[in-house]
């Protein structure tokens, strides 16, 4: 029988075999995609945080073009590519808010650096003089204060409805299998290449 637990499992395996034969300087990307507001798919890269509970956590700004996204509409995926062991995963899932504590938590293991420019930065907004918001979020740094979480910055946990693992093979007769929660149960099937 196939579970959530032997799902994640396999991806842990994959994502732990692409972080000890990687180069990339963030392996921990992954591509973000929502419902735009005006129905168009919108993607992005952020980094995955961990996996709690089966669940894939990513983190920002709620205020940002995402978090509104996710508001408007909380069906989203995520897609890992993986280079070096040529493996791509695709999950599709539902998202909700981390929990203030779980935020708070995060939060606090960024750099002074990312803290201050979550701080001081509305992610996505029209910028009139870059020089000078930079200069701020240096101002702020500087200051060596402690940075408290603002209030919009959070994250999202993502849990996910269907999962699609694949393997490329130079003959382009790629392995995918899909899993599928249905009916409460978790299903695979082979797909093909």
């Amino acid at each position: 029988m196939t579970t959530i637990e032997n799902i994640i499992t396999l991806f842990k395996n994959w994502y732990e075999q692409e972080l000890k034969n990687t180069q990339v300087q963030i392996p921990t990307a992954v591509c973000l995609s929502t419902v735009g507001i005006d129905n168009f798919p919108n993607a992005r890269f952020v980094s995955l945080k961990e996996i709690i509970n089966n669940e894939f956590v990513i983190t920002g700004p709620l205020n940002s073009r995402k978090g509104l996204e996710f508001k408007h509409n909380n069906n989203v995926a995520l897609t890992f590519w993986w280079t070096a062991t040529e493996r791509q995963v695709r999950i599709q899932g539902i998202a909700s808010q981390l929990s203030e504590t779980l935020a708070e938590k995060y939060f606090e293991e960024r750099s002074a650096n990312s803290k201050a420019v979550s701080l001081i930065c509305e992610q996505g907004q029209e910028v009139q003089d870059l020089e000078l918001l930079e200069k701020k979020v240096q101002e702020v740094v500087s200051e060596n204060k402690k940075i408290d979480k603002p209030k919009d910055w959070s994250g999202l946990s993502i849990k996910p409805i269907r999962i699609e693992f694949m393997e490329f093979k130079k003959t382009r007769f790629h392995n995918r299998k899909l899993y599928e929660l249905e009916n409460e149960q978790w299903h695979m099937k082979q797909i093909q290449p």
